[in-house]
């Protein structure tokens, strides 16, 4: 099994690139920093940037059996425009530019967050983020919708569980599937990022679930959607959460005796 994987060097990214190698993939990283173990290749890549992405994809050597779309940023303040470009645009622009270099019956996983749960009710501005045509473009973006940095994540990743919604039947045409998974709090090294981003109730939800996630326990669902097992899941976006959006409807609907 070859994979193509953005975002191979830490956190989640470096356990699906362990979880990939011990089954005995082939696994080509794309990310700005090098992976020290589990990959067989590394393209340097900055998704901020469409020239790096364009470089980065006629680097590639294909066909691939799975493309794993999972490096982004955590909601830093001043990063706006950075946040929407590398987590959303970027991944776009990076998944176009490998279709082509994809086998047949490829399989494509998107890293989205339960940070994007919203997105049906914040579709407007999702269509609108999903709308632009160029990195150029995010800057105004973000300066006349008067995004801060915690709503620059929350919509990149509704838009990414858009696209994976919306591209789903192209996919299929193309004798390809995609899904996405959105995990909660998880134990990697931009976990305060979230926690100070996201304040008490986020500090809270960790709590009532226990504890955070762990990288290999959102990557074993990531291997698992990229494997031929999977086949029959398609444009699915996964929540991983240790239960924080059961609990959360469960108090919403009033469900607990």
């Amino acid at each position: 099994m070859r994979v193509a994987l953005t975002g191979g060097a830490t956190g989640i990214g470096a356990s699906v690139a362990a979880k990939l190698k011990a089954r005995g993939a082939h696994v080509t990283a794309f990310d700005l920093n090098e992976p020290q173990h589990n990959v067989d290749r590394w393209i340097k890549t900055d998704l901020g940037d469409a020239g790096s992405i364009s470089a980065a994809a006629e680097a590639a050597e294909g066909p691939f059996d799975a493309l794993i779309n999972n490096a982004g940023l955590p909601p830093r303040e001043g990063l706006e425009a950075l946040i929407l470009k590398v987590n959303f645009v970027g991944l776009r622009l990076f998944l176009d530019a490998m279709l082509d270099k994809l086998a047949p019956n490829a399989a494509i996983v998107n890293t989205a967050s339960r940070a994007g749960f919203m997105w049906r009710d914040n579709i407007e501005q999702v269509k609108a983020l999903m709308a632009l045509g160029t990195m150029d473009d995010v800057p105004g973006f973000v300066a006349a919708q008067e995004i801060d940095a915690v709503r620059a994540y929350n919509l990149s990743k509704e838009a990414v569980i858009a696209l994976t919604i919306a591209r789903t039947e192209d996919m299929i045409a193309r004798n390809l599937r995609m899904n996405s998974v959105s995990p909660a709090a998880v134990s990697t090294g931009i976990l305060d990022d979230f926690l100070n981003a996201f304040g008490e109730r986020a500090q809270k939800a960790v709590a009532r679930a226990g504890r955070a996630g762990e990288p290999d326990e959102i990557a074993d669902v990531i291997c698992f959607l990229a494997s031929p097992e999977s086949r029959w899941i398609k444009g699915q976006d996964i929540l991983i959460d240790g239960g924080i959006s059961a609990m959360t409807a469960s108090d919403m609907l009033g469900l607990r005796p």
